[in-house]
């Protein structure tokens, strides 16, 4: 078969073809009388080889040593193949998402993308003081792009500048929170956590929205926070969960504020509820009879006045006196 015929039925074109031969990768089996390349189908099996391979990633060369060596095992090169290709995607991915933050700020000029292009340097940075540094650039220099600092909000372990990084989100409003919302769906409990602390700082009803879905989190360490802010936006539904946290002495006294300034009388009611009901259930443990006793303590005195003059009787000597001091301011 002639080298046009082989180049159709093959998809290869005949420089390509030359290429090849030149190189001793395929080299035709014969030539005609008028020394024309003749390819026979074990030459044009041989192609579809090295046309296989290419896509793979291979070069000419490693394709060359492969089919040169019949004892050539392919496990460490296709190992090679996909770590340059994981890292080719890597740093494709970073790029699109370089692209993708400069897009939204629509600059005018060259100057414009140059600025945001040092910001993103600066929120990737491994210097903790240069991510705090770019997170807390001026607003008249413009604004830090809401889709960059999600990113950096939910992979910052840095509590100084994590702090930065959510005071710069929450300038954006409600644009910061559809971005750093990805993180609830994270099976990281701790990029979870850090999406929580950063939509408790930002406005709306979308934000309340997605800290009560947080409330269903498997991980107290989301969980918490995400009750404790949801409580002081009012979420009545935070409320079992803010009385599970003084009983386990997680951020109780924070958690008993809350409960505290929650909602309406019908609401407080509720608590008032839970929390003596939390007493009975755990009469045993001192400890935690007295967050809860003092947890009572911040309801209005209206309200909480008879269940701790009731528990200055109690059989704890310790919770009983502590139950009486607080009646009396009550």
């Amino acid at each position: 078969m002639l080298i046009g015929e082989v180049a159709r039925r093959c998809g290869v074109s005949t420089r390509m073809l030359r290429h090849y031969d030149a190189l001793g990768l395929v080299r035709p089996t014969g030539r005609t009388v008028g020394g024309y390349r003749e390819y026979s189908e074990a030459d044009l099996r041989r192609i579809f080889h090295v046309e296989g391979l290419r896509t793979l990633g291979l070069s000419l060369r490693q394709i060359a040593r492969a089919l040169a060596d019949p004892g050539f095992a392919p496990s460490t090169l296709v190992a090679e193949l996909i770590r340059r290709t994981e890292d080719r995607l890597r740093h494709e991915q970073e790029l699109l998402d370089r692209l993708r933050a400069v897009e939204p700020s629509a600059p005018s000029g060259w100057q414009g993308v140059l600025r945001i292009v040092e910001l993103l340097h600066g929120l990737n940075s491994p210097s903790a003081a240069r991510r705090q540094q770019a997170a807390l650039a001026p607003a008249e220099d413009g604004p830090v792009p809401t889709e960059a600092l999600a990113r950096a909000v939910l992979a910052e372990a840095d509590p100084n500048v994590a702090g930065a990084l959510r005071w710069a989100l929450a300038r954006a409003g409600d644009e910061g929170v559809a971005s750093v919302a990805e993180g609830l769906r994270s099976a990281d409990v701790d990029v979870r956590r850090r999406a929580i602390l950063a939509i408790a700082e930002l406005p709306g009803d979308q934000a309340s929205a997605l800290l009560a879905s947080a409330l269903d989190d498997p991980d107290p360490a989301v969980r918490g926070p995400a009750a404790l802010a949801a409580g002081r936006r009012g979420v009545h539904e935070a409320v079992p969960i803010l009385v599970d946290m003084i009983v386990e002495g997680t951020n109780d006294v924070e958690a008993s504020e809350v409960l505290g300034a929650l909602g309406t009388d019908a609401i407080l009611g509720s608590i008032l509820t839970a929390l003596t009901d939390a007493l009975a259930a755990r009469h045993a443990d001192q400890a935690v009879r007295i967050r809860l006793v003092q947890a009572l303590a911040e309801l209005p005195p209206s309200l909480a006045r008879d269940a701790l003059r009731e528990l200055t009787h109690d059989a704890d000597r310790t919770v009983a006196a502590i139950a009486a001091a607080l009646a009396e301011r009550a």
